[in-house]
């Protein structure tokens, strides 16, 4: 990635934005004594050129496993200062587009009285107060970057009841936690993981459901909290099942075999904790004399980017004599592609995969992120007639190591 041409033309664009930034930077400091611009000015320079070094640096730098949260969250803090910039840049846009169209009226067709425009004195202040605000909306989302650091462990419990005339009785009344997204490699925290895990079996869940994504890329990260999460349990058991960042298949290895042997190692790892790994399979649940059928498959997606390993025809083979069927399936582009084409019995699926992006607006009346541009179904419950899927936020995080307005998510489902 680092030699790669995009890499060096992202590391320009960035040069470039730092020095369109800073001549607006001059604009809103001109008024300012000479000693107060120099030192805004240069603070300016040491942060900008400091990122950029450490962008270029942080490739090369290894970090112990403690340490890798620093990491993470120096490189936030960088893509929080380029996205700022960018942000403030569209308003310095504006405002260069709006004084272009100006000077092409005053000087090519009309004089300034005839054409109804501002003078140039006016202008300038539009310009200081397009300036600022351009500043001040740069500077609301790196605070908010940095607010959402502690949001991480903020485990929320999102509580919905789901109605099925086709649920066998015996069911009605059951509770499934469902998570995702673990991401134990991007864990330093034991301790705000626990009371994760202890908040959602304070739901005492009859049923409990993983849907993929335990660790960012080697089985190895799960070592240190194995002793955390095996201490899931429910009645009807723990399901899980894979999602595209267990295969490894983002990290070099020295050969096919040695990342074969890490997947098995992980499939290991589910099965040492107690959870049931279901590899494009079925499973019966029974309660009374009652069944359903739970099916799980690997990660499956119709985004051309993630892999398609699952094989849900394998799964559902002999499942069609249940009369209520649940999936577990990653990546939640899989339902509207395949599942609600040619699955119309299966009841209900259970996917992760997005996080929410990690940012967005829930309130009441207004739900957004950014990832929806890329998933039509990202976040909560989406209906399609009879058909149901839950979006679970994710329990952990990746990449980004905060949370804005998208909080970890533990589901606790009810059969109403």
């Amino acid at each position: 990635m680092r030699n790669s041409p995009f890499w060096w033309i992202f590391i320009s664009f960035m040069v470039l934005l730092d020095v369109y930034f800073f001549q607006v930077l001059k604009v809103i400091t001109h008024s300012a004594s000479s000693r107060t611009r120099l030192l805004i000015h240069s603070g300016y320079w040491i942060v900008s050129i400091g990122a950029i070094l450490m962008l270029l640096l942080l490739p090369y730098l290894h970090f112990d496993k403690q340490a890798k949260l620093a990491k993470s969250t120096i490189f936030a803090m960088i893509a929080g200062l380029f996205f700022a910039k960018l942000i403030a840049s569209l308003f310095f846009v504006v405002d260069d587009v709006r004084r272009g169209i100006q000077w092409a009226g005053t000087k090519l067709f009309f004089k300034p009285k005839e054409a109804g425009i501002t003078p140039v004195g006016d202008g300038i202040s539009r310009s200081v107060f397009l300036s600022w605000a351009g500043m001040l909306a740069g500077s609301g989302l790196f605070g908010t970057l940095i607010y959402g650091f502690g949001n991480k462990h903020r485990y929320q419990v999102t509580k919905i009841k789901l109605d099925y005339p086709n649920l066998p009785q015996a069911f009605r009344g059951i509770k499934i936690a469902h998570i995702s997204d673990i991401h134990a490699g991007s864990f330093s925290d034991k301790e705000a993981v626990i009371k994760g895990v202890q908040k959602l079996m304070l739901e005492k869940p009859d049923l409990i459901l993983f849907t993929g994504d335990l660790v960012n890329n080697v089985a190895s990260e799960m070592d240190e909290y194995m002793d955390v999460f095996n201490k899931l349990n429910a009645p009807l058991g723990v399901y899980s099942t894979l999602g595209n960042h267990d295969y490894g298949d983002y990290v070099e290895w020295d050969s096919p075999e040695e990342k074969n042997t890490n997947l098995e190692r992980l499939k290991q790892v589910h099965a040492a904790m107690g959870w049931k790994l279901l590899m494009n399979e079925h499973v019966v649940l029974e309660k009374e004399s009652d069944s359903i059928a739970l099916l799980g498959i690997e990660n499956w997606s119709s985004k051309a980017r993630f892999p398609k390993y699952g094989d849900l025809k394998k799964a559902y083979a002999g499942s069609e004599k249940h009369p209520f069927k649940i999936l577990l399936s990653h990546d939640p582009s899989h339902w509207r592609a395949e599942v609600c084409e040619s699955y119309p019995d299966i009841d209900l699926v259970l996917s992760g995969h997005t996080h929410g992006m990690q940012f967005g607006v829930e309130i009441p009346g207004l739900k957004w992120s950014p990832v929806q541009y890329v998933y039509n179904e990202w976040a909560g419950l989406y209906e399609k007639g009879n058909q149901k899927l839950y979006v679970n936020r994710g329990f952990g995080f990746i990449g980004y190591p905060g949370r804005v307005g998208i909080l970890p998510e533990i589901t606790v489902l009810e059969f109403v």
